[in-house]
C-alpha cells in the first residue's frame, strides 16, 4: 500500500511536469496533493501499527495459580454481652439498713445474706410467740397422752391441737416476714455493686446490691428476618470485641424461631468463656456464617472480576506469553473474595496486578 502511494506521488510529479509552465499553480497542486498523500499514508501506518503485535511491548503482570478451597460468605452485625444469672436486689420490706455484710467484688453463693435491715419489732415478736408456742406444745403433747388412753374428751385434744398448730403458723409468717427484711443472694456469683449504706431508709424495688455470675455469660444479637432460613444453631460466628482488642471463633448456641413483630429480627445467643473478663452490656461485633458452598471452589478477589460491553462477568488468565479474556460465572462475595461458580480451574494462572489496560490476547511478561 506504502508503494503504491509513492507511485502515485511520483506519477503526480511526472504529469505536472509536461503540463503548463505557471510554477506557482503546478506548485499549489503538487502541495495539495502531497498533503492529501501524506495524511492516507499517515492512517496506513497507523493501522498497520496497532495491528502488528509482534513489534508491540508486552504488558507486566502478576499471576496467581488458582487452587479449589471451600468459599464461606458471613453477615456483619452488632451484639452485646448479656449475663443470664444477673439480678439487682433490694429488702421485700421497707426498713432502715442495719448490717451490709458484703463489698464489691465479694464472691456470694445461693442463699447468703448480703444486708439486713431493722428487724427488731418482728424479732422480739418470734421470742413473745415461741414461748407461748412451747406451752401450746407441751399441753397439746400431755392432751394426746390422754386421748390415746382414752382419757378425756375429743374436744379437748382438738382444742389443743389447733391452739398449738395455729401459734406454729403465725411463728412461721413472723419468720417469713423477718426473711423479707434480708437482702439474701438467689445465685453463686460475684458482687458487682453495693448501692446502699448503714443506716438508709430503703423501700421494697429500691436496688441495694446488685450479683452477676461472670461465669454464665453469652452474647446476643438481633438478625435480619431474611437470614431466618441461613443462621442456624452451630453456625461459625467470629466475635470481636472492639473496646478490648479481643476476638474469640465460637458458635451459635441458640437461634430463635419467633419473629419480632416490630422490629422484624430475631435473636441469636453465643456462649462465652467464663474464665476471661468479658463485661455486661459491652458491644460487640459479629461475623456470623450463613452460607458455606457445599464442594471445594475457585475464589478469587472480587476486584479482578470485570464486566464487558455484553454484561458478561470475566477475568484474564495467563495463558502462555499471552492474556486470555475468560468468562466466568460468579457466586456471592464477602470480604473482598467471590465464589466462581464456572469458568475457572484448579491451575488456571489468574492475572492479578495490571489487568487493568490488558486486551484479549495482549502480550504480558510475568512480574
Amino acid at each position: 500500500m506504502k508503494n503504491s502511494l509513492i507511485l502515485a506521488l511520483v506519477a503526480v510529479v511526472a504529469l505536472s511536469a509536461c503540463g503548463p509552465k505557471d510554477k506557482k499553480t503546478e506548485l499549489a497542486t503538487l502541495k495539495s496533493q502531497m498533503t492529501e498523500l501524506q495524511t492516507q499514508i499517515d492512517l496506513l501506518e497507523k493501522e498497520l501499527g496497532s495491528s502488528d503485535t509482534s513489534t508491540a511491548k508486552a504488558a507486566e503482570v502478576q499471576v496467581k495459580k488458582l487452587a479449589l478451597e471451600i468459599y464461606k460468605n458471613y453477615i456483619e452485625v452488632q451484639g452485646k454481652v448479656d449475663a443470664d444469672e444477673n439480678v439487682s436486689l433490694s429488702s421485700e420490706m421497707p426498713g432502715t439498713v442495719t448490717k451490709i455484710n458484703v463489698a464489691p467484688g465479694d464472691q456470694v453463693r445461693a442463699g447468703q445474706i448480703l444486708a439486713e435491715t431493722d428487724n427488731k419489732a418482728l424479732v422480739q415478736g418470734v421470742a413473745e410467740l415461741q414461748n407461748g408456742l412451747e406451752f401450746a406444745t407441751t399441753i397439746f403433747e400431755k392432751q394426746k397422752n390422754l386421748w390415746e388412753q382414752k382419757i378425756g374428751t375429743e374436744v379437748q385434744y382438738l382444742q389443743a391441737k389447733n391452739t398449738k398448730e395455729g401459734l406454729e403458723k403465725k411463728m412461721a409468717s413472723l419468720q417469713e416476714q423477718i426473711k423479707m427484711t434480708r437482702v439474701i443472694s438467689p445465685i453463686n456469683g460475684t458482687v458487682d455493686a453495693v448501692d446502699v449504706k448503714l443506716g438508709q431508709a430503703i423501700a421494697p424495688g429500691v436496688p441495694a446490691i446488685r450479683v452477676i455470675n461472670f461465669n454464665n455469660l453469652k452474647v446476643k444479637a438481633d438478625i435480619a428476618e431474611s437470614y431466618a432460613s441461613k443462621i442456624k444453631k452451630g453456625a461459625e460466628v467470629l466475635v470481636r470485641f472492639p473496646d478490648m482488642e479481643d476476638s474469640i471463633v465460637s458458635k451459635v448456641n441458640f437461634a430463635s424461631r419467633s419473629i419480632g413483630a416490630l422490629n422484624r429480627t430475631f435473636t441469636v445467643e453465643i456462649l462465652l468463656d467464663g474464665k476471661k473478663e468479658y463485661h455486661p452490656n459491652m458491644v460487640t461485633k459479629l461475623s456470623i456464617n450463613d452460607y458455606q458452598s457445599a464442594n471445594p471452589t475457585i475464589v478469587v478477589p472480587v476486584n479482578t472480576i470485570q464486566k464487558d460491553e455484553t454484561g458478561q462477568s470475566f477475568v484474564f488468565v495467563a495463558n502462555g506469553s499471552k492474556a486470555k479474556k475468560t468468562i466466568v460465572k460468579v457466586g456471592k462475595s464477602y470480604n473482598g473474595k467471590a465464589e466462581i461458580l464456572s469458568g475457572l480451574s484448579a491451575g488456571n494462572e489468574l492475572i492479578y496486578g495490571g489487568f487493568e489496560s490488558l486486551n484479549d490476547g495482549d502480550a504480558i511478561v510475568i512480574k
